[in-house]
């Protein structure tokens, strides 16, 4: 089983091994929680940009970015 030490300042390496699981690089996010058995979890924060397609409906109709443009120039203006 993967190992740390903590330091003074509450920093620990997290192991290869474990990064490796997670998935996880340099600047990626971390989520720490207790769950209800008492254990502390360790959750990724990161995912690729791929996993969102399909969160959105299609939109009812297409919409040039010329006229996208125009919307966001208008309502700019308003502000």
């Amino acid at each position: 089983m993967p190992k740390s030490s903590i330091t003074s300042k509450g920093q620990t390496t997290i192991p290869i091994a474990i990064r490796t699981y997670l998935g996880v690089h340099a600047g990626d996010k971390l989520e720490f929680f207790i769950d209800n058995d008492g254990r502390v979890v360790v959750a990724a924060l990161t995912s690729d940009v791929s996993e969102l397609k399909g969160m959105l409906p299609k939109p009812k109709k297409k919409i040039s970015i010329d006229d996208m443009n125009k919307v966001i120039a208008k309502r700019g203006a308003r502000s």
